[in-house]
């Protein structure tokens, strides 16, 4: 006989705090185990995958947990921090087996299904297991097909028993990705990478056809470089050249440097051809220079404009921060390579400014240029030496080519892997 249950789906996002109370992180997956199970035995629940503050996400086993109620998961004891790192026979519940197609065989009642939730429940031996599934039927046999709203509307939902579901260790064919990415719609395009990465490879390409272009472009700026050009080579080749255009020049030049030249151009025809120009002339930069780094679409204005559409320009929601620092003044005209940089505006100084006032007459011009040939550390002190965020990059005649910014330099500064947050394997925090 169970003590509780919980529907996983819901479990997500859910605080997780220590024994006094202060918070350690947020529940973004449960860690169970279907290798090998016999038709009547219950999954095991093993742990659950914890986002803790920096987005990393830790282990945490079921045996730290005391308690999951009133919205909130209470853990105890000695957990490891090092980055969770998914193990044969393990299976994600909401990474993996959320949409998963199945048979469900109850005597003589037999039909198609796609799982929805599942809820598992602590035993009284101490044990968690999942021990039921929240399915909705197929039509005629055959599984809910479609997506989002119109696939909710389709299919009556029923709730088993897990020992009547076959098909829940096997991720047989492709897999939707509705219930997951609702699980997920919390999260910023960082932290979804984040999801995304500790799933299977091809449980990756299934939530890649399931996002849109922009949100998928996104994602992969955020990816370590092998899970993006995998997602990337796994798209039709009309939808990859998509989201290489919706993507950041510069980070869309990095994903093509790594594919031999006649993909490259097979994608570049592709896309529209401003979008492409502006990638071709950053690959015949080397990567480790002002041109290799920079982005083709920094805020560019002439010196007439207003301070309030100089602000309305940097207010965009899709501008990083560190490219919504500065705006450059050049003349026309004002798409890269522009007119002669004529200088350039603190964010901060366009705050202190009537909105009427002309961009033109409060420009910084002790900002000096880099050229594209400018190597790594040559950018990297001038950003130092005049606490910068952000850099211009001309040409010899004094028009802007780009901008290069500190995110861009620090993720050639640090180790290639760094996104994967694998440092210090060892430490242990008491939560």
């Amino acid at each position: 006989m169970s003590l509780s249950r919980v529907f996983v789906a819901r479990l997500n996002g859910l605080s997780v705090f220590d024994p006094l109370g202060d918070e350690v992180g947020r529940v973004r997956d449960v860690v169970v185990t279907l290798a090998g199970r016999m038709a009547t035995e219950e999954p095991r629940v093993i742990g659950m995958v914890v986002e803790v503050p920096g987005r990393r996400r830790v282990f945490v086993p079921i045996t730290r947990v005391t308690s999951v109620d009133s919205g909130q998961v209470i853990t105890t004891g000695l957990v490891n921090m090092r980055r969770f790192e998914q193990r044969a026979g393990e299976t994600l519940v909401v990474g993996e087996l959320l949409d998963r197609q199945v048979m469900v065989v109850d005597g003589d009642d037999r039909f198609s299904a796609v799982v929805e939730d599942v809820a598992m429940e602590r035993q009284r031996s101490g044990d968690w297991r999942l021990t039921k599934a929240f399915v909705r039927k197929g039509v005629d046999g055959r599984p809910p097909r479609g997506s989002g709203l119109l696939r909710r509307r389709r299919g009556e939902t029923v709730l088993v028993d897990t020992e009547h579901v076959h098909g829940l260790q096997d991720a047989g064919p492709a897999q939707a990705a509705t219930a997951l990415l609702e699980a997920y719609e919390d999260l910023k395009p960082q932290d979804l990478a984040e999801a995304i990465h500790d799933l299977t490879p091809k449980r990756r390409a299934e939530v890649a056809d399931a996002l849109d272009d922009e949100t998928l472009a996104d994602v992969m700026e955020e990816l370590p470089d092998d899970d993006r050009l995998e997602i990337l080579t796994h798209l039709a080749t009309e939808r990859a050249a998509d989201i290489l255009e919706v993507m950041q020049p510069d980070d869309a030049t990095d994903l093509l440097a790594d594919l031999p030249e006649e993909t490259q151009e097979e994608l570049l025809q592709l896309m529209q051809p401003d979008e492409a120009a502006d990638i071709r002339r950053l690959l015949t930069y080397e990567e480790d220079t002002a041109g290799g780094l920079m982005t083709t679409e920094p805020v560019i204005l002439g010196p007439e404009a207003s301070i309030a559409e100089a602000l309305a320009m940097v207010r965009r929601e899709e501008l990083h921060p560190a490219t919504a620092s500065l705006v450059y003044v050049t003349r026309p005209p004002h798409e890269t390579p522009t007119g002669r940089l004529l200088g350039s505006v603190h964010i901060q100084r366009l705050l202190r400014e009537p909105p009427h006032q002309p961009v033109g007459s409060v420009l910084d011009t002790g900002i000096d240029p880099v050229p594209p040939g400018a190597t790594l550390g040559r950018i990297t002190r001038a950003l130092a030496a005049d606490n910068l965020v952000a850099l211009p990059v001309t040409d010899p005649e004094g028009r802007l080519l780009g901008a290069v910014t500190v995110d861009d330099v620090l993720d050639h500064l640090l180790p290639d892997d760094w996104r994967e947050d694998r440092h210090d394997l060892t430490e242990v925090h008491d939560v």
